[in-house]
């Protein structure tokens, strides 16, 4: 089995700034993170106007001049945002940036909020997929050939050049997704899987069966594919101190400490020792990367006891 290794996701759309941002990125280096990533979203709601969110793959090629060690990926990045061979010259960009830093992250794409308001048609789940089947093989042939030809059924490129390539070849693909028709995208291009929807242990476990039935399909071996958990994790140094935090989170979503925990039932809540515990389902299941998405505001408290307390019981 592999060791456990751990990054950390950042939600731009929860209002972070740069140099909050920066300063996560730093203690994320200090304290032995294998990458740091970042989710690709244009506003949280309809009611988010005054609140900050950072374009993702702005916010990576800055992270590529103030870090050094961490590796740096979208998780993910929306494949209907961009044009395709635009996110195959920004992605070759910000890996060329970071000194050959960079996972490629990206997914079918799910907030329809953002595509409505973005002016972006929201075409159906099926649709989606097959736009994002399209994504990657663009990506994957200008980051390979000096002049790039794909003609698909909703995309096409025409002799499109890409310099600098990606200082990586090839360049790591991570794919996010959990039902059967992603599995087969994730079966055939992937290097990593993320299962979306902060899935619990029996959930990851179903995704895992059909990712080994696709895998199967076509022959390749299942265990070529990185396993990674990502989800929502709060971890505090004591049980006092874990309750004051939730005191305080609750009070933001305008709920009782009770209801907030209820709300986050199976999720990995309360000291090391209980989130560790929590987290080895998860191991035991093949994960040898996890990625906890901490609340906004405690980020960096809940990372220094993560790194220091959680990851070496894993």
């Amino acid at each position: 089995m592999r060791a456990v290794s751990f990054g950390i996701q950042i939600e731009p759309q929860f209002g972070f700034s740069w140099d909050e941002v920066r300063a996560i990125a730093r203690d994320a280096e200090e304290l032995g993170a294998a990458g740091l990533w970042v989710s690709d979203h244009l506003f949280l709601n309809a009611t988010s106007e005054r609140t900050d969110c950072l374009e993702a793959w702005s916010l990576l090629a800055g992270l590529t001049q103030v870090t050094k060690r961490l590796r740096l990926g979208t998780l993910v990045s929306c494949q209907s945002y961009r044009n395709p061979a635009l996110l195959a010259k920004i992605a070759a960009s910000v890996d060329v940036l970071s000194g050959g830093r960079l996972e490629f992250g990206i997914g079918a794409g799910w907030k329809q909020l953002e595509y409505e308001a973005y002016g972006y048609e929201f075409p159906s789940p099926g649709v989606r997929v097959e736009q994002l089947s399209e994504t990657i093989e663009i990506c994957k042939r200008m980051w390979g050939e000096e002049k790039a030809t794909y003609h698909g059924n909703h995309y096409r490129i025409d002799a499109a050049q890409c310099m600098p390539k990606p200082a990586q070849r090839p360049l790591p693909m991570w794919i996010a997704g959990s039902k059967p028709r992603m599995m087969r995208v994730i079966a055939k291009h992937a290097d990593a899987v993320n299962v979306g929807g902060f899935a619990l242990p029996d959930v990851y476990a179903a995704a895992m069966r059909e990712l080994e039935t696709a895998c199967r399909a076509i022959k390749r071996d299942p265990a070529e594919i990185r396993r990674s958990h990502f989800g929502p994790v709060l971890v505090a140094e004591s049980q006092s101190r874990l309750d004051e935090i939730v005191r305080d989170l609750a009070a933001r979503a305008n709920v009782t400490p009770d209801v907030w925990l209820s709300r986050r039932a199976g999720q990995p809540v309360g000291t090391p020792d209980r989130v560790a515990e929590a987290l080895r389902a998860y191991v035991k299941l093949g994960v040898s990367y996890l990625i906890p998405v901490f609340p906004y505001g405690y980020d960096r408290e809940c990372l220094g006891v993560f790194a220091q307390q959680v990851i070496p019981q894993l």
